[in-house]
């Protein structure tokens, strides 16, 4: 079985994602924190990385056209 691993291999990305992330929390109401953000609930991180994705996609999706 192949291991899977959630390691961004470009450092720019990963600050791009974080800037991203952070963005949508503040859009969504969600308070994050430099950091450890483990006090958020599930429903509040889950919000966060759902809408992440939703706008990938439309973006992926704008990018056909």
């Amino acid at each position: 079985m192949a291991q899977r691993s959630n390691r961004v291999e470009v450092p720019e990305a990963k600050a791009a994602m974080d800037r991203f992330k952070t963005e949508v929390a503040s859009e969504l109401g969600v308070n994050l924190k430099e950091g450890y953000n483990g006090d958020l609930t599930s429903r509040e991180a889950g919000s966060i990385g759902g809408e992440m994705v939703r706008r990938m996609i439309k973006s992926y999706e704008e990018g056909l056209r």
